[in-house]
């Protein structure tokens, strides 16, 4: 990305926090809910939004950026990030629920750590060692939900794939394989399929490592909160797309505000 580590400065040693949505269109709608907006383009489409919002007559510090899709996608845009010095990260996105008997579409989901099913933590980390999310950041998210009124939000496990079509469609000659799978993933309760949270909590956990033994205190914080698109059928429909897509945008948002009181930032 074209950013230096002065764009990611702001509230004092916290830094920004930076919420991290798939897609350029939605890090746009994201910014477009900011005070004092300013973007630096890029020609991929990661085009970097900064601003600030309201926190009790306060104004905090915020970025938003897209990571693209799946693993590899986070680990080049959240390495690039961390390296800068950021430090407060929160993906905002959407899934497929895996308990949809008792998560349907609408609903948002936090999610506290996530099944490894991708190969690119694996060059970070031996498969044993799970995807665990920052407790502070689940914790602000699980209060945001509440203080927003979500009906339908949960906190738990989720799933981060590699293939969208083999894993979830079933696509391909291993098709009852991956069927087989994803019904074990839900019979443990894992609570959704996405493709990118097991990449940015693994990336949390070496960065935060690397800072304890360094003798730093810029430990790295991440966490996920996602607007739930399909349950019983693979995707809902355009409105109930487009409105768990702002849902899980509010919640992001209000998390950042939750955050940033108990940060006193």
């Amino acid at each position: 990305m074209n950013i230096s580590a002065e764009d990611l400065a702001g509230n004092g040693e916290v830094g920004r926090y930076i919420l991290l949505p798939g897609s350029d269109g939605r890090a746009a709608e994201i910014a477009d809910r900011f005070e004092n907006t300013q973007v630096k383009e890029h020609s991929r489409r990661h085009n970097f939004y900064t601003g600030t919002i309201n926190v009790d007559g306060r104004r905090v510090d915020v970025a938003t950026v897209a990571t693209g899709m799946g693993a590899p996608s986070v680990d080049i845009i959240v390495n690039e990030l961390c390296r800068l010095g950021a430090r407060r990260l929160l993906r905002v996105g959407t899934a497929g629920s895996l308990q949809p008997g008792r998560i349907p579409i609408g609903s948002v989901v936090v999610a506290s750590a996530a099944v490894r099913d991708e190969g690119a933590t694996r060059c970070y980390m031996p498969e044993c060692v799970p995807a665990v999310a920052s407790p502070e950041m689940v914790n602000a998210a699980r209060q945001a939900a509440a203080a927003l009124g979500v009906e339908n939000r949960f906190v738990g496990t989720v799933h981060t794939k590699d293939s969208l079509f083999a894993r979830e469609f079933h696509a391909g000659p291993r098709g009852e394989e991956n069927e087989r799978f994803m019904k074990e993933l839900s019979a443990c309760g894992v609570l959704a399929s996405e493709m990118e949270c097991a990449m940015l909590f693994t990336l949390a956990t070496v960065f935060t490592q690397e800072a304890a033994v360094s003798g730093s205190a810029r430990s790295v914080e991440a966490a996920a909160v996602l607007g739930i698109i399909g349950d019983k059928t693979a995707f809902g429909t355009p409105d109930q797309i487009a409105k768990a897509t702002v849902r899980a945008v509010d919640v992001g948002l209000e998390t950042i505000r939750v955050r940033a009181r108990g940060e006193a930032v």
